[in-house]
C-alpha cells in the first residue's frame, strides 16, 4: 500500500511539473458570422492540417463541438451576452446548459475554458451586472459533475476596460466599472482563472497613425518607448498594452491573476482610408506575435511570464458590419486558402510566398544594412538587434574578425543577418524600419563569415529580453530535470517498489 501511494505521489507531482513545462501556446479564434464558410467537419481537418492546437468558438454549437472530437485540439467555448440574464438568475438554467451542451461531448471534444459574457463593457444593454452571478452559475454547475478543476471559468473584455493605459506603469481600470470588476477578480483569483483580454494595436495605429509608429504596432520597431516611471523599454504596442493591464490588477493588489489574450491580430484589407490594412502588415504581425509567444518572452514588466493568445480570426467573415477590414481577419478564405501563410508552432521559419508567383524561393540569400539609411537609424537597429533582437554581436568587437572595417554601416549588415537567418530569413526579419536590404552574393569577407539559414543552430527569439531569454532556458533546464527524475524513479519502482521512491528522491535531492 505505501509503494502504490508513493508511485501515485510521483505521478501527481510529475502532472504539476509538466503543466509549468508546457509554456505558453497560440490558438485561433473561430468565428462563424458568415454565409460561405465550410463546414465544421471541414473545419476540423483544417485546424489539424495547420497544427493549430487550440480553438475558441463563441458558443456552444453542436456540430461544431461534435466535429472536434477525438482531434486533440483544445476548445474554449463561450456563453453569449444573450444568454447571461438567464444564467445569472436561475442555477437550473446553467446546470441544463452545461448537460445538453457540453456534457454529452466531453471529453471526446477536450473543452477547457468556458467564457461567460463577450466584452461586456462595450454591450449597449448593460449586461455587466449580469456576468459575476452568471459565472458563478457555471461554476457552480461545473462542481457539481466535478469538472470545476478541468474546465476554466471566464469572462472576455476590450481594452476599454481600461481608463488609462500609457504608460504601462500608469495602468488603471475605469473606475466606472467598478461595481462588478472587484467580485469578478475575486473570483477570477480564487478559482485560478485568468483575466481575459482582446488587445488589438492595429486599431490603435489606425486611429491616431500620427503618435504611433507602425514599426511599434507590429513588433518590428528598432527604438525603444520608455516608461518614465519604471524605466523599463518597449518596442511594441502589445506588450504595453499588456503590461498596463498587470499593472491595474496590481493597483488593485490582485498580482496572481495571470493574463490571457482572447483576440488578437491584424486585417488584411481595408477601406481607402485603412492603408494598413494589408496581407503584408498581417501576416508581419501575426509571425512576429507567435515567435513573441512560443518563445516565453514574456514583457518588460513581467519577462518569461506564461501568455497564451488566440489569434482573431480563422475565417474571413462576409457578415460582419462596418469597415471592410471588420470582413477581412481571416487566415483563411472561406475556400480554405490561404490569405498567407503561418508557421503556427513558431518554431522554424514563416512559410513566406513569393508574392508573384505563389511558390517560395530556395536562393540563398543575406541581409544586410542599406547604404541609404541614416547613421543614427543604423545605429538604433544596431543596439535592438544586439539587445532586445538577441543577436550575438562579440564578432564585431574589438579584436574580433568583423570588426574592421570599424563602422555602423559594416557592423549593423553583421547584426542585421545574424538576426535576419536565426529568425527563418524571412522578409519581416530583414526589415529594421526599412533599414535592411536582402541580397544573394555573400557578404562574407576575410575572415568574418555571414551566417546562413543552415549554418545556424540557435532559435529564433524575436523580440525577447536577456531576462526572459534566461527564464526560458531556465524552465527548459526544470523540464529537463523533470523528465530525468521520473524516469529514474520510475525505473526503480518497477525494480523495486518498497525502496524506490527513497532512493530516488533523496539523490536528485542532492542534486539540487
Amino acid at each position: 500500500m505505501a509503494s502504490r501511494f508513493k508511485l501515485v505521489f510521483v505521478v501527481s507531482l510529475l502532472l504539476l511539473l509538466l503543466d509549468y513545462c508546457e509554456g505558453s501556446f497560440v490558438g485561433v479564434c473561430y468565428g462563424r458570422n458568415a454565409d460561405d464558410l465550410p463546414t465544421p467537419d471541414k473545419v476540423a481537418k483544417l485546424v489539424q492540417l495547420h497544427k493549430i492546437k487550440y480553438l475558441r468558438i463563441y458558443d456552444s454549437n453542436i456540430q461544431v463541438l461534435k466535429a472536434f472530437a477525438n482531434t486533440g485540439v483544445e476548445l474554449m467555448v463561450g456563453v453569449p451576452n444573450s444568454d447571461l440574464l438567464a444564467f445569472s438568475q436561475f442555477q437550473s438554467n446553467a446546470d441544463s446548459w452545461l448537460k445538453n451542451s457540453i456534457l454529452p461531448y466531453y471529453p471526446a471534444t477536450k473543452i477547457t475554458y468556458i467564457t461567460v459574457g463577450l466584452e461586456v463593457t462595450e454591450s449597449p444593454d448593460n449586461a455587466s451586472a449580469l456576468v459575476v452571478p452568471a459565472m458563478q452559475n457555471v461554476l457552480t454547475a461545473l462542481k457539481k459533475v466535478g469538472l470545476h478543476k478541468r474546465i476554466k471559468v471566464s469572462s472576455t473584455h476590450s481594452l476599454g476596460i481600461l481608463s488609462r493605459s500609457f504608460p504601462p506603469s500608469a495602468g488603471a481600470f475605469n473606475s466606472s466599472h467598478a461595481f462588478f470588476l472587484k467580485p469578478m477578480l475575486e473570483f477570477l483569483a480564487e478559482n485560478q482563472s485568468p483575466f481575459m483580454i482582446d488587445l488589438y494595436p492595429y486599431y490603435a495605429y489606425r486611429d491616431s497613425p500620427s503618435n504611433i509608429s507602425l514599426d511599434y504596432a507590429l513588433f518590428e520597431s528598432s527604438s525603444e518607448v520608455i516608461d518614465p516611471n519604471t524605466g523599463l523599454l518597449y518596442t511594441s504596442m502589445f506588450d504595453a498594452q499588456i503590461d498596463a493591464l498587470y499593472f491595474a490588477l496590481m493597483a488593485l493588489n490582485f498580482r496572481t491573476i495571470r493574463v490571457m489574450v482572447t483576440e488578437t491580430g491584424w486585417p488584411s484589407k481595408g477601406s481607402p482610408k485603412e492603408k494598413a490594412a494589408t496581407p503584408d502588415n498581417a501576416q508581419i504581425y501575426n509571425a512576429n506575435l507567435i515567435r513573441h509567444v512560443v518563445n516565453d518572452s514574456g514583457t518588460p514588466a513581467k519577462p518569461g511570464e506564461e501568455l497564451d493568445v488566440y489569434i482573431f480570426s480563422l475565417f474571413n467573415e462576409n457578415r460582419k458590419p462596418g469597415l471592410e477590414s471588420e470582413r477581412n481577419w481571416g487566415l483563411f478564405y472561406p475556400d480554405q486558402t490561404s490569405v498567407y501563410n503561418l508557421d503556427f508552432t513558431g518554431k522554424g521559419a514563416v512559410d513566406m510566398t513569393d508574392s508573384a508567383n505563389g511558390t517560395k524561393s530556395n536562393v540563398t540569400t543575406w541581409c544586410i544594412a542599406s547604404s541609404k539609411a541614416s547613421e543614427e537609424d543604423l545605429q538604433n537597429a544596431l543596439d535592438w538587434a544586439c539587445g532586445p533582437g538577441n543577436v550575438d554581436c562579440s564578432p564585431i568587437q574589438p579584436s574580433q574578425p568583423c570588426f574592421e572595417p570599424d563602422n555602423t554601416l559594416s557592423h549593423a549588415s553583421f547584426a542585421f543577418n545574424s538576426y535576419y537567418q536565426q529568425n527563418g530569413a524571412t522578409d519581416v526579419a530583414c526589415s529594421f524600419g526599412g533599414n535592411g536590404v536582402k541580397v544573394d552574393k555573400d557578404p562574407s569577407y576575410d575572415n568574418c563569415i555571414y551566417v546562413t539559414t543552415r549554418g545556424v543552430n540557435k532559435p529564433a527569439t524575436g523580440n525577447t529580453t536577456a531576462i526572459a531569454s534566461t527564464s526560458s532556458s531556465r524552465r527548459t533546464e526544470v523540464c529537463t530535470w523533470v523528465a530525468c527524475f521520473f524516469l529514474m524513479t520510475l525505473t526503480l519502482f518497477v525494480l523495486n517498489p518498497d525502496n524506490a521512491f527513497d532512493a530516488s528522491f533523496s539523490r536528485q535531492l542532492r542534486r539540487v
